[in-house]
């Protein structure tokens, strides 16, 4: 394959802490370079390419844009498709992964190249969350991937700890969520809301997008769950929130759902009932304020319905396990027999309790 090298597309919530985390941790990662590509040249995010340098990341523009860029103070390295051109592992964190795949990675389809998209690019690769379905990922037939979104990680490690547990057999009856959504990210200057804002069932067999993708990626390990959700948006910039009910075909005790839930690193509780605390507690012991586990459950919220029904509420750790899964994914193209290990040098910002 060469020189291992990572191109990141976009910097925005998700781009730019993988920038920062890549070359933080290049050397165990065993990454040669990282590059990044920004498609606009903006005085107000010269600080965040400038920095971003400092850590050793490269610049990449398009060749239109090359001038502007250096008469704002951010000198490139590479234009666009040069830039894809020399990776062996393209992450495109942009909302346009599926035209970027039709415009240059497909001409890349078969050459040992891995390209990874988001949650939003539905139908760009295989789904994946880490820790969910990697032994569904494929050498050599898998190519193309897409990280599912942070509220799709909450909902899939939520059955899959519970509901399938250990031996991973299918004990999920239904599954009914609602995902309450926080407005925006901190980053981002718009689309704040000033009150609660109910979203719509566009899918007449999942409701949201979010029921959907969970279904579907657990269809990558050839199981068939019944997946219901709901989405609304609330004002505020802090974490998602998610209401679980769980049916489950056989019965379990709510002593037997806090061991599994505990004996799952990818998991954390909290005795806090305020995303501003857990939020709070990402910024300040987190990996550039990320907490990187895939759901934060409030313990006291955890019930149980008769003997078959598991209720609760949990907040997601938004972009952050998006993060977990999009380095997962990215060293398992590159050292495929040793991506586990090599992810264990992030064990730290893993928490059983928050």
């Amino acid at each position: 394959m060469g020189k291992k090298i990572v191109h990141v597309v976009g910097t925005g919530t998700i781009g730019e802490p993988l920038i920062g985390i890549l070359s933080t941790f290049r050397e165990p990662f065993g990454i040669d370079e990282i590059t990044f590509h920004k498609r606009t040249p903006l005085l107000t995010d010269r600080s965040k390419v400038q920095v971003l340098g400092k850590k050793g990341a490269k610049l990449c523009v398009d060749k239109e844009r090359w001038e502007k860029f250096k008469e704002m103070g951010m000198e490139p390295h590479y234009e666009t498709e040069e830039a894809i051109d020399r990776a062996a592992v393209v992450i495109d964190c942009t909302p346009v992964g599926n035209e970027n795949k039709q415009k240059y990675y497909s001409r890349y389809t078969g050459n040992g190249r891995g390209f990874i998209a988001q949650g939003s690019e539905f139908g760009f690769g295989k789904m994946y969350a880490r820790g969910i379905n990697d032994e569904a990922l494929k050498r050599g037939g898998d190519q193309f991937i897409q990280v599912v979104s942070c509220n799709t990680h909450n909902l899939a490690v939520l059955i899959d700890s519970i509901a399938l547990g250990p031996e991973k057999e299918n004990n999920l009856q239904e599954g009914r969520f609602v995902c309450m959504r926080r407005a925006n990210d901190l980053s981002q200057e718009g689309e704040f809301i000033p009150a609660p804002e109910v979203g719509k069932h566009d899918d007449p067999r999942f409701g949201t997008h979010q029921g959907r993708d969970a279904h579907y990626l657990f269809k990558t390990l050839d199981l068939d769950l019944d997946i219901y959700s709901s989405a609304l948006k609330l004002n505020t910039q802090y974490m998602h929130t998610i209401y679980f009910d769980l049916q489950l075909r056989r019965g379990i005790t709510i002593e037997e759902v806090r061991r599994r839930l505990n004996a799952n690193g990818r998991v954390a509780l909290t005795n806090k009932k305020s995303s501003a605390a857990v939020f709070s507690f990402g910024r300040d012991h987190g990996i550039f304020g990320r907490i990187l586990n895939q759901t934060v459950i409030v313990s006291q919220s955890l019930a149980l319905k008769g003997e078959r029904e598991v209720v609760g509420m949990c907040f997601t750790p938004q972009d952050g396990n998006s993060l977990l899964s999009s380095l997962s994914a990215t060293l398992w193209f590159l050292h495929p027999d040793s991506y586990e290990e090599r992810l264990k040098a992030l064990k730290s910002y893993f928490f059983n309790e928050i």
